[in-house]
């Protein structure tokens, strides 16, 4: 059974920084790719980052990139570390595995959602 459980989120002023963890059971890191998810409100939900399995390459959507960082522990938590916030990054952020090993599907082909974590930017 696939579990997830974001935390980390808050307030925080423009321009400040936040590191979001998520701890995940029921799969491996080492066989699934894992990313981070986000929806702000009254939007889609869109992909943030995403970190291969197979190749432990990271992968960022434009936005993201320069400004946050994704990464693993060698058990199952991931991490989103988030600097240089911005009002427009104000969203609920999920992490998920994908259904392969590596991010080429990515932000599709999500295997299981879990519980997401506040994130407000303050202008």
């Amino acid at each position: 059974d696939v579990q997830l459980q974001a935390s980390g989120g808050g307030l925080v002023q423009a321009g400040g920084s936040l590191r979001l963890s998520c701890a995940a059971s029921g799969f491996s890191f080492d066989d699934y790719s894992i990313g981070w998810f986000r929806q702000a409100p009254g939007k889609g939900r869109e992909g943030v980052a995403c970190l291969s399995a197979k190749y432990r390459s990271t992968h960022y959507a434009d936005s993201m990139k320069g400004r946050f960082t994704i990464s693993r522990d060698n058990k199952n938590t991931v991490y989103l570390q988030m600097s240089g916030l911005r009002p427009e990054d104000t969203a609920v952020y999920y992490c998920a595995p994908q259904g392969r090993d590596d991010c080429y599907s990515y932000p599709n082909d999500v295997l299981a959602w879990g519980q997401g974590t506040l994130v407000t930017v303050s202008s």
